[in-house]
C-alpha cells in the first residue's frame, strides 16, 4: 500500500490525519476552536466507520507548528489555509467546525464556491452563532492576562490545572489571543446562501451561544437546515462526543 498523501504533517502542515483511510468514501475535515488545535479531534476516527476519514486542520502556533507565528485575521488565514486544504479535497468531503472553527469552515466553503470548486456534502457548525451578527463579541484578545485566564475558566475548555500553570499559559496565551483576534476582526460580507445543507449544533447550557443564535445559520443555506442541542456548555463536545458523532453519521447517511 502506498503512503497516504495527507498522513504526514511534513507534506501538509495544515492537516493532521490520526488514522489514514485511503479507501474511505468521505473525508470529514474538522476545524478547531480558538486556542485549540487538531488534537481536539484526535479520537473521532475511533468512533466513526471505516468509510469516513477524519482530517483535523492545524493552524500555525500550536502542535508541531508551535514555532510558527499565529495568524490574527480571516483575511490572512484564509488564503494560506485554502492553499493547504485544496489538495485534501480530492474525494467527497464534509466540514465540521466548532466555535471559531465554524466561522472558518463557513468562509472556506464560500471561498470554494467563488473558485467554482465542489462544496462540502454537508457543513456542520457548532458552538457559534450565525456569521452575520458580530456586535456582541467581547474583545477577549485585549484583556489583561489574569482576566483572560478567568474568561477561559468560565468557558470551561481546558482543565484548571492547565489554566493555573502560569508558565504554560504565558506560552499559550499569544496563540489564544491571536485566535480571538481572528474572531473579533471577522467581517461578514453579504453573499448568496450556500447550496450545501447545514447542521448547527450547540450546548444547552452554553451561556454565550444560545439556541436562537444557532438558529440564524438557517439564513446561510438554500438546502436543508437542522438544529440540534446537546447537554453541556460551550465545550459540550467533550461530554457529548458519542452523541455528536452519531448525529454527524445520521446527517451523512444519505451520502454514505
Amino acid at each position: 500500500m502506498g503512503a497516504h498523501p495527507f498522513s504526514s504533517q511534513r507534506t501538509n502542515p495544515w492537516l493532521v490525519i490520526p488514522a489514514p483511510r485511503p479507501a474511505a468514501k468521505l473525508r470529514l475535515i474538522c476545524f478547531h476552536y480558538a486556542g485549540g488545535g487538531a488534537h481536539a479531534y484526535r479520537n473521532w476516527d475511533k468512533n466513526l466507520p471505516p468509510n469516513i476519514e477524519v482530517a483535523a486542520v492545524q493552524f500555525p502556533g500550536r502542535g508541531v507548528r508551535l514555532t510558527e507565528e499565529p495568524l490574527t485575521s480571516v483575511d490572512v488565514l484564509l488564503p494560506a489555509l485554502m492553499e493547504g486544504l485544496i489538495p485534501a479535497l480530492s474525494k467527497p468531503f464534509a466540514f465540521f467546525g466548532h466555535s471559531m472553527g465554524a466561522l472558518i469552515a463557513f468562509e472556506v466553503t464560500r471561498s470554494l464556491r467563488s473558485l467554482q470548486r465542489s462544496l462540502p456534502v454537508h457543513l456542520f457548525v457548532s458552538g457559534r452563532g450565525g456569521p452575520r451578527e458580530r456586535d456582541w463579541e467581547v474583545k477577549l484578545s485585549k484583556l489583561p492576562e489574569e482576566e483572560l485566564v478567568a474568561e477561559l475558566k468560565r468557558y470551561g475548555g481546558a482543565p484548571n490545572e492547565i489554566l493555573e500553570n502560569t508558565e504554560l499559559m504565558r506560552l499559550m496565551l499569544p496563540t489564544i489571543r491571536a485566535d480571538f483576534r481572528v474572531c473579533e476582526t471577522y467581517n461578514y460580507l453579504p453573499g448568496e446562501p450556500l447550496d450545501c445543507p447545514i447542521s448547527a449544533c450547540g450546548g444547552l447550557e452554553d451561556f454565550e451561544v444560545k439556541q436562537e443564535r444557532l438558529e440564524t445559520w438557517r439564513d446561510e443555506t438554500l438546502a436543508a437546515f437542522k438544529l440540534r442541542m446537546f447537554p453541556g456548555g460551550h465545550f459540550y463536545l467533550q461530554k457529548s462526543e458519542p452523541s455528536i458523532l452519531q448525529t454527524i453519521l445520521r446527517d451523512l447517511q444519505s451520502f454514505l
